[in-house]
């Protein structure tokens, strides 16, 4: 049998290439949308991809299961459980629970794990030639390292109210099928640390079911429904804004795109007409972009995180150019349609923007210093998540996460100073940047944050 993991750290996400080596055939589950990975990993090992699997309509990745089937005839099998309102509406093999697919001397059975989302499916593997019990599980956003997948992702981020306390008592009746499993089944998830799917995933990318049972804070709560609900609906992350637009995407027919595109660089006669209707992302460092910068663009930083904050900000009617180095398009260009941004219609790169743009706009940094002094007089903006927030923050500071702050920009006062600030300074560079497009510039960034405002506290208790 041939295995590997594919693993992107941007989203957290990780699929899978399953092989029957015997047969030359293999199988992808859950793949990214960028699937000439897949193909290059084939041709390697001399196999050809004839099945594709997917363990739900997924919310914070744009599936690459259609692109991967168009360019290799490979039948895709999804699930047809859940209900009328969970079913994919393009052509596919429908799978119910139990249901097995044979991948030469590999059969794969599905399993019906409902709770983040209803029609969510796990895949159990058995190599045959090695013995008949199964070796390995898929489990998808159901069971992850040290946690279990957030059912409330469907109301938070896709509006469908009423949903998530029924999902979390799926996910806990499905819990309850899982630890009757073989305690030797390897267990390999859909996300790691980092993914908003959960709220305590582990670094570890794979484990075991026997691990699971005895390490994992949602399995240790299966003696008590009520106490299982409400911590699996407490302090889940916020939900990227682009959530919304995966769960359509992956659901309905759509336009595939089957190789990263080529984005181009700009001359400067496109540059200064599409500037004018296109949103600019200056991927500058934020110390480079605050001592000029484009009016009106967004500061977001390259970073495992690029994405993400680009589907914070960005929507999915806008066109949008890019500042950045020839040597990151390409980069970027898969990060991006990863979540299906896929209006990315060219760049410049910084040498290009100085000899471009000769009137631009700065802004300034403040020291911790500088922020002790003259904090009675300032307005504090802390930009980090609700739980951060809840942890520890500077007094009378107000609090708006960043990926919400151009939704409620009315918020922000006008009538003194600002200091804005988050955890060490990636994220303050954006909510400085949307700060000043939206006309609002007697703001300081302190780039410091809370992690060296919080030491300073220490060593005062010290």
């Amino acid at each position: 049998m041939f295995f590997k993991q594919v693993y992107d750290e941007t989203l957290a996400q990780a699929s899978y290439i399953v092989g029957c080596q015997a047969k030359g055939i293999a199988a992808v589950i859950d793949p990214k949308r960028d699937v000439d990975t897949y193909l290059m990993i084939a041709e390697q090992e001399k196999l050809q991809i004839t099945h594709v699997f997917e363990t739900h309509i997924h919310a914070d990745f744009l599936s690459g299961s259609r692109e991967l089937a168009e360019l290799t005839g490979a039948k895709l099998y999804l699930s047809d459980e859940g209900g009328p309102d969970w079913q994919y509406e393009f052509a596919h093999e429908g799978l119910k629970h139990g249901d097995v697919v044979k991948l030469g001397n590999i059969s794969i059975e599905a399993l019906h794990t409902p709770g983040h989302t209803p029609e969510h499916m796990s895949f159990l593997l058995t190599d045959h030639p090695a013995s008949d019990s199964p070796v390995m599980l898929f489990t998808g956003d159901f069971v992850f390292v040290g946690d279990v997948g957030r059912p409330d992702l469907l109301e938070e981020a896709a509006g469908l109210v009423g949903t998530k306390e029924k999902g979390a008592h799926h996910m806990f009746d499905s819990l309850q099928e899982f630890v009757q499993l073989n305690d030797m089944l390897l267990l390999w998830p859909g996300h790691g640390a980092g993914s908003a799917c959960g709220k305590a995933l582990g670094a570890v990318n794979m484990s075991t079911v026997g691990y699971e049972k005895i390490r994992n804070w949602a399995i240790q709560l299966l003696d008590n429904r009520e106490k299982f609900v409400e911590e699996l609906l407490s302090d889940q992350p916020e939900p990227p804004k682009y959530f919304a637009m995966m769960k359509k995407l992956n659901k309905v027919d759509r336009a595939l795109l089957p190789v990263v595109p080529k984005v181009p660089n700009l001359h400067q006669k496109d540059w200064d007409e599409m500037k004018k209707s296109h949103v600019i992302i200056d991927t500058r460092h934020d110390g480079i972009f605050a001592e000029g910068f484009v009016e009106g663009s967004y500061n977001i930083k390259p970073g495992k995180n690029f994405s993400t904050w680009m589907g914070w900000v960005m929507d999915y009617e806008t066109d949008f150019i890019l500042i950045a180095e020839d040597a990151q398009i390409e980069d970027f260009t898969r990060k991006l349609m990863r979540i299906g941004l896929d209006n990315f219609k060219g760049y410049i790169t910084p040498e290009q923007l100085a000899t471009f743009e000769k009137d631009l706009k700065t802004y300034h940094h403040i020291s911790k210093e500088e922020l002790k002094e003259e904090l009675d007089h300032l307005h504090v903006l802390d930009v980090r998540n609700n739980q951060e927030f809840k942890d520890g923050h500077i007094e009378s500071a107000q609090h708006i996460f960043v990926g919400k702050l151009e939704d409620k920009i009315h918020e922000i006062p006008r009538d003194r100073p600002i200091a804005v600030h988050c955890q060490s300074g990636y994220r303050s560079a954006i909510a400085m940047s949307i700060l000043q497009k939206h006309g609002i510039e007697n703001v300081r960034n302190y780039a410091g944050g809370w992690a060296e405002w919080s030491r300073n506290l220490a060593e005062i208790k010290a």
